[in-house]
């Protein structure tokens, strides 16, 4: 089928997960979640993939083995389609871009980078190039000082300090969220986003 938005209904199913996280909830209002929440998420990315690469539906089920909260599910559905992340619930619809964490060997590869007197303006240009688009970039657990090996006034200390990069856009939940209407908000995120994630795989790559 082709993506026309998610009904209103796929709005309350998650007030009402919010509201009541519980086995009982979800097995009443299963059939709401995979024709009304999964099968629009689907249908979206079905249409995203070929221009944006491979995607995955992250399962609804929590971890909660070293967690104290319990709630056994989560209260969005997320979903990776290429480099990107597009996330919906009762809030409305939310997408991005980057590496929200890194890993050791990540991390000093992306210092370097940003470091560096060719990648590092390059990461620059591509965040001012993401912001004349109206999308923010945020840094992940940003460092109060320099990290070590790295000079206090670097030139590009604020990038350098980030343990994790991310582009970040919300849309709440308004009437176009029912239509189709909803792909071109994504896909122009994607579009506009789409040189982070390029930056990232040449520069940091995989953990």
């Amino acid at each position: 089928m082709s993506f026309s938005g998610w009904p209103y209904e796929a709005v309350e199913f998650y007030e009402g997960l919010e509201a009541d996280n519980s086995r009982t909830y979800w097995t009443r209002l299963k059939a709401v979640y995979e024709g009304m929440v999964l099968g629009p998420m689907t249908d979206l990315l079905d249409e995203l993939g070929p221009e944006f690469g491979e995607w995955k539906v992250f399962r609804p089920y929590r971890d909660v083995r070293f967690s104290k909260d319990k709630s056994p599910y989560k209260t969005q559905m997320g979903a990776r389609v290429g480099s990107g992340y597009v996330q919906f619930s009762a809030k409305g619809l939310a997408a991005g871009d980057g590496m929200y964490g890194m890993e050791p060997a990540q991390l000093d590869r992306y210092r370097r980078a940003v470091a560096s007197d060719v990648s590092g303006p390059e990461l620059e240009r591509v965040v001012a190039g993401i912001g004349e688009h109206g999308y923010a970039v945020h840094g992940r657990d940003a460092l109060k000082s320099a990290p070590r090996g790295y000079p206090a006034d670097h030139p590009r200390i604020g990038l350098l300090r980030y343990k994790g990069i991310v582009a970040w856009a919300e849309w709440p939940v308004e009437p176009w969220l029912e239509t189709a209407a909803a792909k071109d908000r994504v896909t122009a995120f994607l579009r506009a986003t789409r040189p982070l994630g390029a930056w990232l795989d040449a520069n940091v790559g995989p953990g």
